[in-house]
């Protein structure tokens, strides 16, 4: 039996856009090694394991640092380590192939599997992203919520500072909840990645990064640079379900 192991560092969104290339990549029996926030979203792996759990940033920094248990497999695929000529010496006896983490492979539509949703006549609206350069102005969501034909309900992680915001510890908990929605609302964030991996309509906005690479992938993906209230609000109605 073919052993592999998938190494795959990342930000929420840079996971997700990997899930085809991740995907395509199982072997006989595969495990990967991912952020542990993530974890949850990746569903076909036999295991997983979170890399701070594992030791990993010690190799090729803390001298003679191991990681025994990556000889157990046949080959091992790494987006972690790929520019750091430190780690890839002291793992070239392992057998290890390297891919860039940035930029992200095009090609495939992110799809995590959900068990079968009832649509509630609500929008979902999750306001910050990983950067604040990214964020369209909270009183512009505000004014969706006023102005939008549904009702509106929040959500935020759990460090986001937001009133009555649903919040959910559980990525996946949070995606099954995204996908009784009608359309969802954000920034250019990995929660917006992930309601569009699910199949909920979504309009992204973005204000100081490239849709061309970074929008989220899916049939029902509206993508707006810099828009206007009124922008969101007509995505939001014309994309809904």
């Amino acid at each position: 039996m073919h052993r592999r192991l998938l190494i795959r560092p990342g930000a929420i969104g840079d996971v997700i856009l990997s899930l085809p290339e991740l995907e395509a990549a199982r072997a006989e029996y595969t495990e990967v090694w991912a952020p542990r926030a993530v974890l949850p979203l990746i569903r076909f792996a036999d295991r997983t394991r979170a890399i701070i759990d594992t030791g990993l940033e010690l190799v090729g920094v803390v001298e003679g640092a191991t990681v025994p248990e990556m000889a157990r497999f046949d080959s091992i695929y790494s987006w972690y380590g790929a520019s750091r000529p430190e780690f890839r010496e002291a793992v070239r006896h392992l057998p290890f192939t390297f891919f860039p983490a940035l930029p992200i492979a095009l090609g495939g539509v992110p799809r995590i599997s959900v068990p079968a949703a009832i649509v509630e006549n609500f929008a979902a609206i999750h306001p910050f992203s990983g950067s604040a350069r990214k964020n369209w102005p909270l009183e512009n969501f505000r004014r969706v919520e006023k102005e939008l034909d549904i009702p509106v309900k929040w959500t935020a992680g759990p460090e986001e500072i937001l009133e009555k915001a649903v919040r959910f510890d559980d990525l996946y908990d949070l995606a099954r909840w995204l996908a009784t929605a009608r359309v969802y609302v954000g920034n250019d964030s990995g929660i917006s990645h992930l309601a569009a991996a699910v199949g909920t309509p979504v309009v992204a906005i973005f204000v100081g990064s490239d849709p061309a690479i970074w929008a989220p992938r899916g049939e029902r993906v509206a993508a707006l640079v810099n828009p206007t209230v009124g922008d969101v609000i007509g995505a939001a109605r014309d994309i809904r379900r």
